[in-house]
Order: structure tokens, then C-alpha cells, then sequence
């Protein structure tokens, strides 16, 4: 179970992709990223994003106000994200009061309560 704080509302179902350095990522738009944190220069890769998965983070980090901005769905301080989910995994981040992220594929359905 994942817990974390919903920074920014909505509602995005995409692929996931594990980014660790912005510079070298490749995603496509609606793709959800999932990272420890962000600063300024990835901004232009959130543009594309259709959502945002954050280890560390609060309500004023970058990752947060950049979402707001962008009009896309954010968690933050959810604990391992990066190890526990994969890349090309199809997940859906909810920001509304539900606070969860739902994954699918290989016929299972896991809910991650944020």
C-alpha cells in the first residue's frame, strides 16, 4: 500500500515511465512520470505528462506548483514509488477525494490508497 499527498486534482490513465534524469527521458504525451522529485528544467518534459508521481515533495516543491500549472493530476511523498512501479505499467492517478492510484495490466487490479 502507497500513501502520499494529493498536490494537484484530476484524473489521468496512462503508461508509466520511472524517470531519474529528465535530460535523458523519452516519454510521449499523456505518459504518467514517476521520479523522486523535479526542479525547473523539467519543466518542458511535464508539459507532455499526463500526470505526476513524486517520492518527496509538498504542497509548494516544484513538481506540485508545476502541475497546477499545467492542469495535470499530482501525489507527492508516496515512499518508493520508483521501485514499485515499473515502466510501461498502466496506472491510473486520481487526485479527487479518492487520493488513489489504481494500477492495471497481467490481469490483476491493485488499488494504492494516497
Amino acid at each position: 500500500l502507497l500513501r502520499g499527498v494529493v498536490v494537484s486534482a484530476g484524473v489521468a490513465t496512462g503508461r508509466a515511465v520511472v524517470v531519474h534524469d529528465a535530460a535523458a527521458a523519452s516519454i510521449v504525451p499523456g505518459d504518467i512520470i514517476i521520479t523522486r522529485a523535479t526542479d525547473p528544467s523539467w519543466t518542458p518534459l511535464l508539459m507532455t505528462a499526463g500526470a505526476l508521481v513524486l517520492e518527496v515533495g509538498g504542497a509548494l516543491t516544484h513538481g506540485s506548483v508545476a502541475s497546477r500549472e499545467l492542469g495535470i493530476p499530482c501525489v507527492v511523498a508516496v515512499a518508493g514509488a520508483t521501485g514499485r512501479i515499473a515502466t510501461g505499467r498502466v496506472l491510473t492517478v486520481d487526485g479527487g477525494p479518492a487520493g488513489t492510484v489504481t494500477l492495471h495490466g497481467a490481469g490483476d487490479r491493485h488499488v494504492l490508497e494516497l
